[in-house]
């Protein structure tokens, strides 16, 4: 497993514990990790995964180190889980941390306007929604209201039609009781029996021609949930004219990004080379492939 090397501090400022919403279950917090360097600086926000009922910010990559490595500010932002709303406020929390890092630009040093999205499965259903819909003034049930433009969204192992990942997970376990799955928690119900909010909860549902560069990757041994769904994801974006780039990474479960000791059901490992590694092994796709995607999209003249 790869050991965590985190950069110096001279090289990297943080601010913990931030508080960038208020809600009625408690205050939400986001830990920000900026290079230090002179000028503004791109921002990506890193969403965690855990089935949407489950991890905190903290199960996150080495986020300094991939500051330092990007040129970019990463930024790990809590939301609602499951058990304490119902979607869609996990993204009403996702717009909420992007309002607020672009409201609070100037103090922190930060390029307007030049946001990323970053998630893991749950975390990357979260990021390809708010990125989909960075563009509209409001999403149902959002209180707030501003558009939240986003630049560019790289996701691994997401969920996107929850609907047929959970009609895989009771293909695969007859007998499931699908209530306990992550996708009826999230809704509040079986999805095929809330046709509306499974619509509403599927990035599927809101691509469209100007929606930001994606970068998808998913490991063809996922279990969890099927590389389908990032096929879909792709296949969609493709046919809006949208940018996407698709990593199937052969013989790979879920959780391939999770740190060691977080989550750990992955096959594979990223490595400290920024290098994906299988039984020894390397693919042809790792954190470095990440970085530039960020690098490609954010540090662009239009976002200086």
């Amino acid at each position: 497993m790869a050991s965590r090397s985190t950069p110096p501090s001279e090289t990297i400022r943080v601010e913990a514990d931030v508080v960038f919403a208020r809600r009625d279950t408690g205050d939400l917090l986001l830990d920000l990790y900026r290079p230090v360097t002179v000028g503004t600086v791109p921002v990506v926000l890193w969403l965690h995964g855990g089935g949407w009922f489950a991890g905190d910010r903290t199960l996150a990559p080495d986020l300094a180190r991939h500051a330092v490595a990007t040129g970019c500010a990463m930024a790990s932002i809590e939301y609602r889980l499951s058990s304490q709303a119902l979607f869609p406020a996990q993204l009403h929390d996702v717009r909420a941390a992007v309002r607020f890092l672009t409201a609070h630009a100037g103090p922190y040093g930060l390029r307007p306007g030049a946001v990323g999205l970053w998630g893991a499965s749950a975390g990357g259903h979260l990021a390809a929604l708010a990125g989909l819909t960075g563009h509209l003034a409001e999403v149902p049930g959002e209180r707030e209201s501003g558009a939240v433009p986003v630049k560019a969204v790289a996701v691994s192992y997401p969920p996107v039609d929850l609907a047929e990942v959970v009609a895989d997970a009771e293909t695969a376990r007859p007998g499931l009781d699908a209530k306990s799955t992550p996708e009826a928690r999230l809704l509040g119900g079986h999805p095929a029996r809330l046709p509306e909010q499974a619509r509403l909860a599927s990035p599927l549902t809101w691509i469209s021609p100007g929606a930001p560069p994606f970068q998808i990757s998913h490991g063809t041994a996922d279990v969890l949930v099927s590389h389908r769904q990032s096929e879909r994801l792709h296949a969609a974006l493709v046919a809006a004219s949208v940018p996407s780039e698709l990593h199937l990474l052969d013989g790979y479960r879920h959780g391939f990004l999770n740190p060691p000791g977080r989550l750990d059901v992955a096959l594979g490992r990223v490595m400290d080379d920024g290098r994906l590694a299988a039984e020894g092994e390397q693919a042809a796709f790792g954190f470095s492939d990440i970085h530039d995607f960020f690098r490609k999209h954010l540090m662009t003249e239009e976002n200086r």
